[in-house]
């Protein structure tokens, strides 16, 4: 007789959640998917009715259509090198819609509270107010929806807020005709300033962060740069040396375009990818301030000392990592913003828990999940066995080493990944775990008894 399988809990239906639900789907692990908005796609669904979504009318993607497919689903051949989010958007939508998951999922439904139960389950109170006992959870709710805001000493008179808010050059704020500060310089940074530096636009666009960085161009010989990605099996070493060489050749000194030098060298940081925003640098549309140091009314003061007149300030200064629905300390990120997970996926000594696409990897998220619901479809299906949780602990520390040593100190580098050196380590993971699960003979790691359990579930008081 083949032993039921546990019953997971899915929390959210981005690309995240939607491609664990299809691969759970394919191994046949019942589960229950919640999606507080009523669509799926997260992020990446404009103006999303549950305020999460960090998406501009303007944003197109910075991973070319051949690093953000879906294995097996492609992308339109019609499509070009990197799309709109709203072409993306409809792909997932497309995706879901293909593989019959839309029915499987709860919409306009949140989860309140997670938490576990003395026995291991997993107690889920919903926003309806009902509660459900899973054996399983799996967090997929994303790492780009809680704004992360620098406080400053002083007040500022007119409008600031986070990039998360931004939509186009006229909301929330009309930016025609003002001076405008736009702060950090990642890729949201790079595209807001570049699109409200025009001329008919801000009258001046100051960037402000702490440091420069290295800007790297979507194209390298006609050919999006991330299609030059370097092989899995290519020593790490060699292969940043030779992609840096490249780099420094193709763009030159940022010192060139009007922009600090870097204190650091190509690839020590999350890269920042823009076509336009060293052309809009160096044409002086784009002029560049140090970090702020007071907020005085309507004027900013500068760590150099500088001052300027200014209408509006963007922060486009990065998110937290956040799960609302959980208030065990264990369960949160440290004050460092480091959350170190087993392939990023499990805690040891949690065996019924997934955090799925918790991850900066290069050169995409989008696809990243699809990738770990190889291994917890089959570990759910008990196909797949872990090792111990003190080898749990030595590969984690070997893997954050690998995938995070080259980049300087920062919370933005906590869950740093790269794509092809982590998907060669999870397949080679994946085959070991099945060997391990064939010697225990395939028991299920997590058994199937939520359903029978008979703890009185009551809505919150």
């Amino acid at each position: 007789m083949t032993a039921k399988l546990p019953k997971a809990c899915v929390i959210g239906a981005g690309c995240s959640g939607f491609t664990t639900i299809k691969r759970l789907k394919d191994y046949g692990v019942p589960y229950d998917c919640f999606e507080m908005s009523d669509e799926i796609g997260g992020n990446w669904y404009f103006k999303n009715p549950n305020g999460m979504s960090a998406c501009y009318e303007s944003l197109h993607i910075d991973t070319s259509k051949w690093r953000l497919a879906f294995e097996d689903f492609p992308v339109p051949k019609d499509w070009p090198d990197f799309p709109h989010h709203a072409q993306l958007f409809q792909y997932f939508k497309d995706y879901v819609d293909h593989f019959g998951l839309r029915p499987t999922i709860t919409f306009n439904t949140r989860v309140e509270k997670a938490r576990r139960t003395d026995d291991g389950l997993w107690s889920v109170t919903l926003s309806t107010g009902e509660t459900r006992l899973y054996d399983v959870l799996f967090v997929c709710n994303g790492h780009h929806w809680d704004p992360r805001v620098p406080e400053y000493p002083g007040e500022f008179d007119g409008p600031a807020f986070h990039a998360h808010a931004y939509s186009d050059p006229f909301d929330p704020v009309d930016m025609r005709g003002k001076n405008v500060v736009v702060v950090g310089m990642g890729n949201s940074a790079m595209d807001i300033a570049s699109e409200l530096s025009q001329r008919p636009i801000a009258k001046n666009l100051w960037v402000s962060a702490r440091r420069g960085v290295w800007v790297f161009p979507k194209y390298l010989n006609g050919k999006p740069a991330d299609k030059s990605a370097m092989p899995a099996w290519m020593p790490r070493k060699l292969g940043v040396a030779l992609a840096r060489s490249v780099l420094k050749k193709t763009i030159g000194r940022m010192e060139d375009y009007g922009l600090p030098k870097p204190d650091h060298e190509p690839l020590e940081a999350h890269p920042s990818v823009s076509g336009e925003f060293l052309t809009r640098a160096g044409c002086g549309d784009i002029k560049f301030k140090p970090a702020i140091k007071a907020l005085e009314g309507k004027r900013v003061r500068f760590a150099d000392d500088t001052v300027e007149d200014v209408d509006a300030i963007v922060f486009a200064t990065g998110y937290k990592i956040s799960f609302p629905f959980f208030d065990d300390p264990a369960l949160l990120p440290d004050a460092d913003h480091r959350f170190p997970l087993f392939k990023r996926m499990m805690k040891p000594g949690i065996p019924n828990l997934f955090f799925m696409g918790l991850a900066q990897p290069l050169p995409t998220l989008v696809n990243f999940a699809e990738q770990q619901a190889k291994l917890a479809a089959a570990y759910l299906a008990g196909q797949y066995a872990p090792p111990s949780e003190a080898e749990m602990v030595r590969i984690m520390a070997k893997d954050e080493a690998r995938h995070t040593g080259q980049f300087y100190d920062s919370a933005r580098h906590t869950i740093q990944v790269d794509f092809n050196v982590y998907c060669a380590d999870l397949k080679k993971e994946i085959a070991k775990g099945e060997a391990r699960g064939r010697a225990v003979g395939g028991k299920l790691p997590v058994a199937a008894l939520a359903e029978i359990k008979t703890e009185p579930l009551l809505a919150p008081t």
